[in-house]
């Protein structure tokens, strides 16, 4: 039986660091990733991929603010949908150049603007914290948030920006759609940069929300939805380290649970960076999981062979 595996896409697959964020380096980031994605493929996985949008949707988001003398600003959950697009789109034709080389032109990639659900409950609603878009001057920012009631933070000294809410995932919308769609020899991209937020009414109708959802918890949850064996976060280090950039720091290979969440819960990893990737990791495992790998995009096949990486094992 061929292994399903969800492969989350992290930002350095898409823009590295430095990068202005033209689409020509854009689509050469995502050419070199395609390579990778065939490889597993072409090793005999069955691929399902997911990614972030961060830098773009931000770049998005800059656009519709300076345009909208001229056009209406789109929302936050329009702009999400128009960077999965885009993003979609740099992936479907580099994998389609990379498997035709590859010598498996039959397996075609397909993309899924995906919606994924959130509970309007979620605690995150009460405190946004998940800042987004340009940096603005402390007195345009209180002007906005007179006028519209948004959230704006001072961010590390470098300006005002505002901040959304980041509800946890509840079920993707799409995901039957996704499912059948792997199951029928697609290679399926959904639910990039964590879906588009949206709530259920009590008449069954969707609503987009403002607000972003992390992208790896997002995944693992469209990772059970199609029944993955395995799901693979790839960013950019090789493994899971405890006491990062410290004298004591440890890089952790083949780990259980059980130990992971006392790393956890002793601290060890940051809210903003490898935090959600470690919680994504538990929760896949948990819920029956094979197992979940963290590792570098360059290392992908190497991890799914067991031989790089973080191995989080029941």
């Amino acid at each position: 039986m061929r292994k399903r595996v969800l492969v989350a896409l992290g930002g350095n697959a898409i823009l590295q660091k430095g990068q202005r964020g033209t689409a020509e380096e854009q689509l050469s980031n995502v050419r070199h990733t395609a390579v990778q994605v065939a490889s597993m493929i072409e090793a005999g996985y069955d691929v399902v991929v997911t990614h972030g949008n961060g830098p773009q949707v931000g770049a998005i988001v800059i656009q519709n603010e300076l345009g909208s003398s001229q056009v209406p600003a789109m929302p936050l959950d329009v702009c999400g949908a128009q960077s999965q697009g885009m993003i979609g789109y740099f992936l479907c034709q580099s994998l389609i150049n990379s498997l035709t080389h590859a010598g498996l032109g039959d397996r075609l990639p397909v993309c899924v603007v995906t919606q994924v659900e959130v509970d309007p409950n979620d605690p995150a609603f009460l405190n946004p914290t998940k800042p987004i878009g340009p940096f603005y001057t402390e007195g345009e920012a209180r002007r906005r948030m007179a006028e519209s009631g948004e959230k704006w933070i001072e961010d590390s000294g470098r300006g005002w920006r505002r901040v959304v809410p980041s509800p946890d995932p509840v079920r993707i919308v799409e995901s039957v759609a996704i499912r059948n769609l792997a199951d029928a020899g697609f290679i399926v991209i959904a639910s990039g940069g964590g879906g588009i937020p949206v709530v259920k009414l009590e008449s069954g109708e969707y609503r987009g929300v403002e607000a972003v959802i992390d992208k790896d918890l997002a995944g693992e949850k469209l990772a059970q939805e199609v029944c993955a064996h395995i799901l693979l976060i790839l960013t950019d280090v090789p493994k899971v380290a405890i006491n990062f950039r410290t004298p004591q720091e440890k890089w952790l290979g083949s780990v259980t649970v059980d130990e992971l969440e006392r790393y956890k819960i002793e601290g060890h990893f940051r809210a903003g960076s490898m935090g959600p990737k470690v919680e994504a990791a538990l929760r896949f495992v948990k819920d029956g999981g094979e197992r979940a790998i963290i590792a570098s995009l360059d290392n992908a096949l190497e991890a799914l062979y067991g031989q790089a990486g973080t191995q989080v094992l029941p």
